[in-house]
């Protein structure tokens, strides 16, 4: 199952409409996941027609949006934790194994810094943001390959040019 992961896309002010690198991952996507600030539903309309979507809610998400803080479902095996922030880099392994026991791997935005980190039997997943990349380098999104209740694969994918 190949899973295209995505936080932080804040439209209409940053995400006019599908980026066209954003959408090259999203036409071979089995599912999507977002973690939250889409800021409005228009967005999940986009995204639901390349694949089933699952959203959290962010922190600047409009009510309308209707989507839950946290999100557990399990996709080809693999038992999947969705939150949009998981707080302080400080102790936060253990704090996502704490709030997601039986997780294997938690999915989270809100600083739109990319991460994959692993500790605690669990790991840690953070695409960044394809469209407002604050002080990183590029734009990004996640790339997650499962099969049979395994990651295989997981990636930070750049979907724009180096900042200048």
């Amino acid at each position: 199952m190949r899973i295209v992961v995505l936080a932080d896309t804040h439209a209409p002010r940053r995400w006019k409409s599908c980026p066209s690198k954003v959408a090259e991952h999203l036409r071979g996507a089995d599912v999507i996941l977002h973690a939250g600030d889409v800021c409005v539903p228009y967005v999940i309309d986009e995204l639901a027609a390349y694949a089933p979507t699952h959203v959290v809610q962010g922190n600047n998400d409009v009510p309308e949006l209707a989507a839950p803080e946290t999100l557990e479902l399990t996709l080809a095996g693999l038992r999947i934790a969705m939150i949009h922030d998981s707080g302080p880099a400080q102790g936060r392994i253990l704090r996502m194994r704490r709030r997601f026991p039986a997780a294997d791997l938690v999915v989270f935005g809100h600083s739109h810094i990319p991460l994959d980190e692993r500790g605690m039997g669990l790991r840690i997943f953070n695409p960044g943001s394809p469209t407002d990349r604050r002080r990183q380098p590029y734009g990004t999104l996640g790339l997650l390959d499962v099969e049979d209740g395994h990651l295989k694969a997981a990636t930070i994918v750049p979907v724009t040019q180096r900042a200048g």
